[in-house]
């Protein structure tokens, strides 16, 4: 094998772009991810801004055998975007989104955040239906699968995925659509990063409307009740209109947007500021306040363990064992979230895509979170149980890969079931025999 420090060298020599190595000033805060759980040292952060750059970054790594970590917004919860030893392809570089109104189309760099998405697109009234924090990574939320508050109205982020510039495991650069690769286009949709380091996407973009946001606060003790309330009204809710919430141990927030006609949003969005008989305290926003709301509870930095997943009915049953959990929660910090789906995402065959189980109404992610290490033990024992008494409870074993810190090849084969995993197998074979591109929910050539 190659040397580090000859590939370092390397690496300096053959690339226009900066190459962060362990010496330089500024290595620390390269080499940073958001989940403070993950603490890694690579050999070079490498922050290229032109796709020949990355077919370089990408050719040295395969040919050093050095880990290669790709890294979008940096927000793997599994600490996918940053490794030990290895070669850090980071592409903040790729950042200026570019609308075309006249088409109704958005090119979008595979370093690009939500934020940045958002900001092109909802002051020409448009959106892509994609993510609920706003400095979330496009790229590998896209190509889990992607959901959102427009999710009902008009389906998954990779729903709305018109083509990709890919940069394969041999270096090569191409342009993916359903027309020149239908069936790599089919796998990079929900397949995760596993077959290429996406440089750009193009989004089909819909119209925005003129959404309106209420969340109303309730006491955590009054969760049963709320929360009963919540799943007889959201089972009749139209696809105009999304629910969510999360709970921790003292509060729990039910958020609702509302985007169909201005005049009746009180009507909608009443019942929601009056669930259990309580009266939520409750406070008015914007789309674009909406897709900030998150941004603290889950600042860079954060310290955390999560696992999500799909649930077939919000019964008293599964009410009941979230309120139960969330009171045992071992920190404040701990909480539990659920998004409402349904609507376009079911309209969608499942087999459309690699992403598997749009036929569920919601999912929720389990997050234990710490701020001292004398914590992490407990949260992260609490956030694992926990999921897996959710996933126990649901019955369903296919999975969103994106909202997942744990990583196995059992969890990878239940997430997409036997047939599509078995058909992603093919396609990783054919563009990523070595498994070059292994750190994610890997399915393995």
């Amino acid at each position: 094998m190659t040397s580090p420090e000859s590939v370092l060298a390397e690496l300096r020599a053959s690339l226009e772009c900066q190459v962060i190595g362990r010496d330089d000033t500024d290595y620390d805060g390269a080499r940073r991810v958001w989940n403070g759980a993950f603490d890694r040292s690579p050999l070079a952060v490498v922050r290229p801004s032109v796709v020949e750059d990355v077919q370089r970054t990408v050719a040295t790594a395969r040919d050093s055998g050095l880990t290669l970590a790709v890294r979008g917004g940096g927000h793997s919860l599994a600490g996918f975007s940053t490794c030990d030893d290895g070669i850090v392809l980071d592409l903040a570089g790729f950042d200026e989104v570019q609308v075309d109104v006249a088409r109704a189309r958005v090119r979008v760099p595979g370093g690009a955040l939500l934020h940045d998405l958002d900001s092109a697109t909802v002051p020409v009234n448009s959106v892509v239906p994609a993510g609920v924090v706003s400095h979330t990574g496009v790229g590998g939320l896209t190509l889990g699968g992607g959901m959102g508050w427009n999710s009902r109205r008009y389906g998954l982020t990779i729903d709305n995925l018109l083509s990709v510039d890919l940069v394969t495991a041999d270096a090569t650069w191409r342009k993916v659509d359903a027309e020149s690769d239908p069936e790599l286009f089919w796998a990079i949709r929900g397949g995760g990063g596993n077959f290429g380091v996406v440089t750009w996407f193009e989004f089909g973009m819909r119209e925005l409307g003129s959404p309106c946001v209420v969340t109303s606060a309730y006491p955590t003790s009054a969760a049963d009740r709320v929360l009963g309330d919540l799943a007889g009204i959201a089972s009749d809710l139209p696809r105009d209109q999304t629910v969510g919430l999360l709970m921790s141990r003292d509060e729990l927030r039910v958020k609702s947007v509302w985007f169909g006609d201005t005049a009746t949003a009180e009507t909608r969005l009443g019942p929601m500021t009056r669930l259990g008989g309580q009266r939520g305290e409750s406070a008015t926003s914007t789309f674009t306040e909406l897709q900030h709301a998150s941004d603290e509870s889950v600042a860079w930095g954060i310290c955390c363990y999560s696992k999500g997943g799909f649930v077939s009915r919000l019964d008293d049953g599964f009410i009941s064992l979230m309120t139960r959990q969330i009171a045992a929660a071992p920190t404040a910090e701990c909480d539990v979230y659920m998004i409402q789906l349904g609507g376009a995402v079911a309209d969608v065959d499942d087999d459309e895509a690699a992403y598997s189980g749009r036929s569920n109404p919601y999912y929720y992610v389990v997050t234990g979170s710490w701020d001292g290490p004398e914590d992490r033990g407990a949260a992260v024992q609490w956030g694992r149980e926990t999921a897996a008494l959710f996933g126990q409870a649901s019955g369903v074993t296919s999975n969103y890969v994106n909202e997942q810190s744990d990583s196995s090849q059992d969890f990878v084969e239940h997430a997409y079931g036997e047939k599509k995993y078995q058909r992603l197998v093919e396609v990783k074979r054919r563009t990523d025999p070595t498994n070059l591109f292994r750190l994610n929910q890997n399915i393995a050539p």
